[in-house]
């Protein structure tokens, strides 16, 4: 019969192994091969701000990676402001007016975006604080 822990240890392992094979797997791009532009500068500069976009069907993911027909059309629409002549300021601007904030990977430090910055932190001190407290507690026993 296994033993309980070397049972705990295979699994522990498998589970190491799965996250590093997805950690260091290659990323696959949702460009398709007819959006790539032929200016090699110009496509650079898409590739870039398409990073830099949120997918708003994945949400976790930027439009470069993400295969939803929103993120073609977007990265076809930051191709289409690249040929025009725009900044890729002006793009930025394009989409937050459209999408909001949201869109951007990083949104930027402001008022309205306060929160999303400093709340994990609030969470960590305050989950820390749970821990050590707790901790302090079941000592007294």
């Amino acid at each position: 019969m296994m033993d309980k822990n070397f049972l705990l240890t295979k699994i522990f392992i498998l589970i190491i192994a799965i996250c590093l094979t997805q950690f260091f797997s290659v990323n696959s791009y949702g460009v398709d091969p007819d959006e790539i532009l032929q200016d090699q500068k110009q496509e650079l500069r898409a590739r870039n701000i398409s990073k830099n976009i949120r997918c708003m069907i994945c949400q976790n993911q930027s439009i470069d990676e993400s295969s939803a027909s929103l993120a073609k059309d977007l990265r076809i629409l930051i191709r289409n402001k690249i040929k025009e002549g725009n900044s890729n300021e002006e793009i930025y601007k394009f989409l937050t007016d459209r999408y909001g904030d949201f869109i951007l990977l990083k949104p930027p430090i402001k008022l309205s975006t306060l929160a999303l910055w400093v709340l994990p932190f609030v969470f960590l001190l305050i989950g820390i604080f749970v821990v050590f407290w707790n901790n302090k507690k079941s000592k007294k026993f």
